[in-house]
């Protein structure tokens, strides 16, 4: 094959008239081909992504270029900084003698520019504090994140059931921890054995001592009020989509999680939005960077979910990508979503390497231009095996491509930087303190505090005074009901809760947007 077949092919397979990302040249015969441009459009990219390849071989930049251009073709963008090397995003990239040499062999311009972030963290500590209620997250979630086994989890089912039956808000471990009291020693426990099924001391102080073990550890910060709103998501500043960045630095030894507090927030992303059918780009495409850690020993009902969440949001206008090491850490049924590919280097050094490089190559289209195998093991830094979707939904010809360098720089922000982006954002002061409403915990408090009080006023008074004690406690009732209609969890209770995918809430009324926020619809 000639260069210029080569050219004619790759210009053919990647050229289009809709708005698309640049990642990069093919390139032929180890020598970069700029004419050969490869390119993504945008209406493909919620048709899902996968990019993959050993440590050190350009991932976390292929991301950031992704994203760069995404924001601005006024695409928002969701990403896990995996460690905190991405904040450098919000400020202009330098130019370095490499940087020129590789533009110069693309072919392309090359204008450092800084794009709009925000910043969030699961502890508080790094960003603004992403929460979700107990009751948002639901059952499933929350068992992945407490290790709990299959007879656990029944457990943590009955009492979501309880508390949704009973209208007790579970807002935050507080809560969780109230509630499982009360069903095991306190006067749930004979109420629920006929409806629920009795649950077991030992059974309930298992899940207790790892309620505790989380609390120790600090993750009970992601649980509470005032929860994470996933319209900020959609921001815009200037009509560039805004980069959201969750910093998981300081939780990197707790992989479980925020891989699941991913899955969750992508849930709930595909629960409100609505359905927008082909769009000319997506409103919001999310990272899922280390994304093994959401398969890891995940049983079978949670794979399917995650299946089905990638197949219907898409329709959303979401587009969601994956990022890992080997194309293997993703199951088939997934894999078979991602039409978007980026390979970088795989490392074969052993026999399991050298079988997993195999079964990748044949997740590609076959190439008249390389000798596959051999390719996969000697690409570059900042090169990689491409093949998307092309504007007519076709996977195109397989092509090593020498990817584009980001515009903004690449690494952190100084702590100076780093801390007048958290200073300068509303919704680090809209996420910043915590909100204590009255939710199961105090709920329970007074009933149990009622019962006390009609117990010793029946004493004192005889049963003569019965009827006037019932009136009072029906008025503290009516209290207690009235101040939790009024209270910021009111929406999760005021009716009997329909639990969706993962047991997150369906038709939950959507949170007010600020005056200032287009709508993302």
């Amino acid at each position: 094959m000639s260069q210029e077949k080569f050219i004619e092919t790759i210009t053919k397979a990647y050229a289009t008239n809709l708005p698309s990302i640049c990642l990069g040249a093919g390139v032929y015969q180890s020598e970069v081909v700029a004419a050969a441009k490869v390119n993504l459009p945008l209406r493909m990219m919620n048709r899902h992504g996968l990019v993959t390849g050993a440590t050190g071989s350009g991932k976390t930049r292929t991301l950031q270029l992704m994203a760069e251009q995404l924001s601005a073709a006024g695409v928002s963008v969701f990403m896990p900084d995996m460690k905190g090397d991405l904040s450098g995003m919000a400020k202009e990239g330098i130019v370095t003698d490499k940087i020129t040499e590789r533009t110069q062999a693309i072919g392309i311009h090359y204008t450092p520019t800084g794009f709009p972030v925000e910043i969030y963290s699961l502890s508080g500590k790094l960003g603004a504090q992403m929460r979700a209620t107990v009751t948002e997250f639901g059952p499933a979630l929350l068992s992945k994140i407490l290790e709990l086994n299959e007879t656990q989890s029944g457990v943590l089912n009955i009492l979501f059931k309880y508390a949704d039956d009973k209208s007790l808000p579970i807002v935050d471990f507080k809560d969780l921890k109230k509630v499982l009291n009360h069903l095991t020693e306190g006067p749930g426990a004979a109420e629920i054995k006929s409806d629920y099924g009795k649950i077991s001391s030992a059974t309930a102080s298992t899940i207790l001592r790892k309620i505790v073990a989380l609390e120790q550890q600090g993750i009970d910060q992601l649980f509470g009020e005032t929860s994470f709103d996933i319209e900020d998501l959609f921001e815009k500043v200037d009509g560039q989509g805004v980069i959201s960045l969750l910093n998981v630095s300081d939780v990197q030894h707790q992989p479980a999680i925020f891989s699941t507090f991913l899955l969750a927030l992508l849930v709930e992303i595909y629960q409100r939005m609505p359905e927008a059918g082909d769009l000319d780009k997506p409103k919001l495409v999310f990272f899922l960077d280390e994304a093994h850690l959401l398969f890891k020993d995940a049983p079978k009902v949670f794979l399917d979910q995650i299946d089905q969440i990638i197949r219907l949001i898409r329709s959303k206008g979401v587009g969601v990508f994956f990022c890992t090491q080997v194309t293997q850490d993703i199951p088939p049924s997934v894999l078979a979503q991602l039409g978007n590919r980026v390979q970088h280097v795989i490392r074969a050094f052993t026999p399991n390497d050298a079988k997993a490089l195999r079964e990748t190559i044949k997740t590609f289209p076959k190439s008249a231009f390389y000798d596959m195998e051999q390719q996969f093991t000697q690409l570059g830094i900042g090169q990689a095996f491409i093949t998307v979707l092309n504007e007519k939904g076709i996977p195109t010809e397989t092509v090593v491509a020498h990817l584009s360098p980001p515009a903004s720089f690449m690494g952190p922000l100084t702590t100076d930087e780093y801390n007048q982006v958290l200073t300068q954002s509303d919704l680090y002061k809209k996420y910043k303190d915590s909100v204590d409403p009255q939710s199961a915990f105090e709920m329970l408090n007074e009933r149990m505090q009622e019962l006390q009080d009609d117990a010793e006023e029946k004493k004192a008074a005889g049963r003569a005074e019965a009827p006037v004690r019932r009136t009072t406690s029906q008025r503290r009732e009516k209290s207690t009901f009235e101040e939790v209609i009024s209270s910021p969890v009111a929406k999760q209770v005021g009716r009997e809760v329909v639990r969706g995918i993962f047991g997150m809430l369906f038709g939950s009324a959507p949170r007010t947007s600020r005056s200032r926020r287009k709508s993302i619809f």
